[in-house]
C-alpha cells in the first residue's frame, strides 16, 4: 500500500476538505477493517468512497465483486490504476454520490444481499446512514468507519446527552457494535478527532413493525428537534401539524406520559406513538 501523501503528491491531487476525505496511511489498519467484515468468498461488496483503494484492494481479494462508489473523479484514475498494479480485477468503479445510488437496483441485479463497507465523511455520515436504513432490506451488514463522537452518538442509550434521532432510527432496525478504534494519525491529511469502526446488523423482522416507516421517521424528527419541550409540545409545536388533542390522545393510548422528553423514549416506544399517532388522527376525520 503506497502512502496516501505519494500517491496524492504524484498525481498532483490535494485531499478536498469539502468531501472529508481522510485517507488510511497504514495497511495494518485496513487489514484489521478488513479482517472484521468477515468477507466471504461469495459476498457482493459495496464499498462507499473508495478513495485511494485503502480498503478496496484487500476486499477485492476475499470477495466475490466490489462495487466501489466513488463521487471525486480526480481520484478514480488513480484508483484504477492501484487496482491494475494490485491485479485486481473484480472491482466495479462506479463514479457517483452514494445519496444518489439504487442500492435496491444492485442488490437486484446482484441476485443477493449486499456486504456495505465504508470511510464515511462526517458531513453525510447520517444521510447515508437514512438511506441504507431504507435499503436495509437489500443488506446483509455493514461495517463502517465514524468519527468517533458519531460513532458514540449512534451507541448511545436512551436518557443520555448523545441519545438522539439517528441513534433511535437505527437502533430500532438494527444491532450495532463497535469493532476498533483509531486516532486521528491514522489518516492522511489527518483529521482533528479519532474515528471508529462500527458493524451494523440490519434486522428483517422487528419486535414492533412500524405502520408507516417514513411517517416514523418524522415523528422522530419532530420530537428531536425540539428535545428540551416536553413531547407534547414538541409534537405540537412541528411541522406535523397535530393539534394537542391529537397529541395527547396517541401519547395516552401509546403509554406514554406527554411531559416526558424525546431523549427518554426507546425505539419501541417512538414506534407505538407514531402508530397511534396514525390511529387517532384517522380516527379523528
Amino acid at each position: 500500500m503506497t502512502s496516501p501523501r505519494t500517491l496524492l503528491n504524484a498525481w498532483q491531487v490535494q485531499a478536498k476538505k469539502q468531501l472529508g476525505q481522510h485517507f488510511l496511511r497504514h495497511p495494518a489498519a485496513a487489514e484489521k477493517i478488513v479482517a472484521a467484515t468477515q468477507i466471504r468468498p461469495d459476498d457482493i461488496v459495496l464499498e462507499i468512497g473508495a478513495g485511494l483503494g485503502a480498503l478496496t484492494i484487500p476486499v477485492a481479494r476475499k470477495a466475490a465483486r466490489v462495487y466501489a462508489v466513488e463521487t471525486d473523479r480526480r481520484i478514480t484514475g488513480l484508483l484504477k490504476t492501484e487496482l491494475l498494479a494490485a491485479e485486481i480485477d473484480n472491482v466495479s468503479i462506479i463514479e457517483k454520490n452514494i445519496l444518489d445510488f439504487d442500492i435496491a437496483h444492485l442488490a437486484a441485479e446482484t441476485g443477493q444481499r449486499l456486504v456495505v463497507i465504508g470511510n464515511l465523511p462526517y458531513h453525510i455520515s447520517s444521510q447515508v446512514l437514512v438511506r441504507l436504513i431504507m435499503s436495509r432490506h437489500w443488506i446483509d451488514r455493514a461495517v463502517l468507519m465514524f468519527q468517533k463522537e458519531l460513532a458514540e452518538r449512534l451507541m448511545a442509550s436512551p436518557g443520555t446527552k448523545t441519545y438522539g434521532r439517528i441513534t433511535v432510527m437505527l437502533a430500532y432496525c438494527a444491532g450495532i457494535g463497535r469493532l476498533s478504534d483509531f486516532p486521528a494519525e491514522s489518516f492522511f491529511p489527518r483529521p482533528k478527532v479519532d474515528s471508529s469502526v462500527l458493524e451494523i446488523r440490519f434486522r428483517q423482522t422487528l419486535e414492533t413493525d412500524p405502520r408507516d416507516e417514513t411517517f416514523l421517521h418524522r415523528v422522530i424528527q419532530a420530537a428531536f428537534s425540539k428535545r428540551r419541550k416536553t413531547l407534547k409540545n414538541a409534537l405540537t409545536g412541528s411541522f406535523l401539524d397535530l393539534s394537542p388533542e391529537t397529541a395527547i390522545k396517541a401519547l395516552a393510548a401509546a403509554g406514554i406520559d406527554p411531559i416526558r422528553r424525546a431523549e427518554t423514549l426507546s425505539p419501541n416506544d417512538f414506534i407505538r406513538l407514531s402508530n397511534c399517532l396514525i390511529s387517532v388522527s384517522r380516527s379523528a376525520r
